[in-house]
């Protein structure tokens, strides 16, 4: 089974309400090889809500506690976006996935390059929080923009 981020299948809980959709993933979900989750709808967020970035630093430093996620109008939403990814990882390992798909940038999901913290567009090497925590368990992670026609899980 592959975990993938649900605004991939064409469900709409992007921050702004809207989807990512990518039809190689969303072919995965129809042929029952993937579950969609959202972990910050699991944390506990509501679809559209402000837009957030990890302020200094990634999702590794978000799970060590010296870094916040902080939303555009100043909130911080720490604790909730830990909440969402543990509950994601939790679904990981009932499913005994042990490969990800993730939206790509995204402070949750992000792998390999997420945003600065400014909302300014501009990006930084690291993982979003569950991607990090993904990784951390053995779960591979890949992004959308991956070639993911040939990932063996």
């Amino acid at each position: 089974m592959i975990i993938v981020s649900a605004c991939l299948c064409g469900i709409n809980t992007r921050y702004d309400g809207g989807s990512s959709s990518n039809e190689k993933v969303l072919k995965l979900l129809k042929e029952g090889k993937a579950i969609p989750i959202c972990p910050e709808q699991l944390g506990g967020l509501k679809t559209p809500r402000c837009a957030c970035e990890i302020s200094v630093g990634s999702g590794k430093d978000v799970i060590e506690g010296t870094a916040a996620v902080i939303s555009k109008d100043n909130e911080n939403l720490t604790r909730e976006f830990l909440k969402g990814a543990y509950e994601a990882l939790k679904i990981s390992k009932i499913c005994e996935a042990n490969t990800a798909i993730l939206k790509s940038n995204s402070p949750s999901c992000g792998c390999g390059k997420i945003y600065d913290g400014s909302f300014t567009g501009n990006k930084i090497s690291g993982n979003g929080i569950t991607a990090e925590l993904f990784i951390r368990n053995g779960i591979k992670v890949y992004t959308e923009k991956e070639e993911i026609d040939n990932i063996t899980y």
